[in-house]
């Protein structure tokens, strides 16, 4: 037989709730076996400007291979970081 879950508050703002959850287990208010993964295909994840220094050469050099592919060059930047990141 299942336990019987705890009703999750209502909560005045986001701030309250946070504090709230940091305090207490999620499973005495949850039944988790009955959840699912969210699924947000418009959700863009937030970019963060960074300021990184490289050699001019090696700039030069991602510029050309950019252009061969005909994609920005910080574009560029971004797909080799991500594939190296993939790799681990």
């Amino acid at each position: 037989m299942k336990a019987t879950k705890k009703p999750v508050p209502d909560f005045a703002s986001e701030a309250k709730e946070a504090l709230f959850w940091q305090d207490h287990d999620s499973t005495e208010y949850i039944d988790w076996t009955t959840a699912s993964r969210g699924v947000f295909p418009e959700l863009k994840p937030s970019l963060k400007s960074i300021s990184i220094r490289l050699p001019q050469p090696m700039i030069d050099r991602l510029r050309a291979m950019a252009n061969e592919r005909d994609v920005p060059y910080q574009s560029l930047i971004k797909m080799i970081l991500a594939e190296r990141l993939a790799q681990g």
